[in-house]
């Protein structure tokens, strides 16, 4: 097994990414244990913030890394959140809770009859810190956002996420279901697909 750095220390992300790296051969260690700290997420795109960090990871424990960077996007903001969603109401000045950036956000579609958004995550792989061809997969999950909160699951900005050709929000899924569905998920699946390929290149020199 390989040993990698996964750029978060969130519980679910690392079950989730340890479950479909290990069949890969990959051990993915979350960066808390190593001792290397968050890294700084000050560019405007996710794909740049991902990078940041994985190589920030990689480059601190000494080992390939990975890294995600994910959020909503709201048509009718021009994207916004976008990188900002997990402190989008902290920025006007309230509290960074979910429950502040979901009422912040619905505050903000005040009026707009436009309600299309989409949960957006990119990941990047990075074999060592100053890697030149970064691994990187997205995913997209496609909504819209409605005031009222619906459901009890998940977490952000998922009572509001509106999945219209399931009647039901990204809080009322069971957690299996969106697990398979979900913006990360898609990611995931991309990446593990990317790694495989490869590895059977390697393999095959």
């Amino acid at each position: 097994m390989q040993r990698l750095v996964l750029a978060s220390n969130n519980p679910g992300k690392l079950r989730e990414f340890g479950a479909l790296l290990s069949p890969l051969g990959f051990d993915v260690v979350p960066q808390g244990q190593l001792g290397v700290p968050e890294a700084e997420e000050p560019f405007g795109t996710f794909v740049e913030n991902a990078l940041a960090k994985a190589r920030h990871a990689s480059r601190l424990a000494g080992m390939p890394a990975l890294a995600d960077d994910s959020g909503i996007c709201v048509q009718a903001l021009d994207g916004a959140p976008g990188v900002y969603s997990a402190r989008y109401a902290q920025m006007a000045g309230q509290a960074k809770t979910d429950a502040a950036n979901n009422a912040h956000l619905i505050s903000q579609l005040a009026g707009k009859l436009n309600r299309r958004a989409h949960y957006y995550c990119v990941l990047v792989f990075v074999r060592h810190a100053a890697d030149p061809c970064p691994i990187i997969a997205e995913g997209v999950w496609h909504g819209e956002v409605v005031d009222a909160p619906r459901g009890a699951g998940g977490f952000g900005y998922d009572a509001h996420f509106l999945l219209p050709e399931l009647g039901k929000t990204a809080a009322e899924l069971p957690a299996d279901e969106k697990n398979a569905v979900s913006h990360r998920a898609l990611a995931l699946r991309s990446l593990a697909a990317r790694l495989q390929t490869e590895g059977r290149g390697q393999a095959a020199r």
